[in-house]
């Protein structure tokens, strides 16, 4: 009686060994692929014009960015992630010009924009009644993910590729927000 009651134990000993070791070793690779399937977030602003560069030539919604960074711009942000399998692209900058300048863009911008919202962020806005996506404030200083009242979010675009019957599950939205009280523009761009 006691060998069998000494297989036993060794077998329960066994058993719980290789389903920690089973756990444990998903728990690992899990780890591991999430990371390398996690995008970077570029957030170096001398890497602006290749990003854009790069952007321009198989998306026509970065056309509206700055070429380069303004000669004149002050507290430059950018944020670009390419993308993965579960999440979109998106690619903005955040830059401080001239009371002038602002004034003359959010004149130019306003003018074309399809949709205008104040504040918020994408979630905030695609839920509203004939709304559409927008973007996040990935260019903010604090990790505030929606955009302060003070801005006057544009699109100039957004359109739904979405073919699963629901509404905005796939699509792009580009545009600018734009703070006049804080003299800056963010240039955005985003696919979902």
């Amino acid at each position: 009686m006691k060998r069998s009651h000494l297989v036993k134990i060794a077998m329960i000993v066994l058993f719980s060994l290789g389903s920690l070791g089973v756990v444990g070793g998903s728990f690992f690779l899990r780890k591991a692929f999430s990371r390398s399937s996690e995008p970077e977030i570029v957030t170096d602003t001398s890497r602006y014009t290749q990003i854009r560069n790069q952007l321009i030539s198989n998306d026509y919604q970065v056309k509206h960015f700055p070429n380069t960074i303004p000669a004149d711009a002050k507290d430059v942000r950018i944020a670009y992630s390419p993308g993965s399998l579960q999440g979109g692209s998106f690619f903005q900058i955040r830059v401080k010009e001239s009371p002038e300048k602002i004034k003359k863009l959010l004149a130019q911008y306003k003018s074309v924009a399809k949709h205008k919202y104040r504040g918020g962020n994408t979630n905030d806005h695609a839920n509203l009644p004939n709304g559409v996506p927008t973007t996040f404030f990935y260019t903010s200083d604090v990790s505030e993910e929606s955009f302060p009242p003070t801005y006057e979010i544009l699109v100039l675009d957004a359109q739904d590729k979405g073919s699963s019957g629901f509404k905005w599950n796939h699509g792009d939205s580009y545009g600018v927000a734009i703070d006049s009280l804080a003299s800056e523009i963010v240039y955005w761009n985003e696919e979902w």
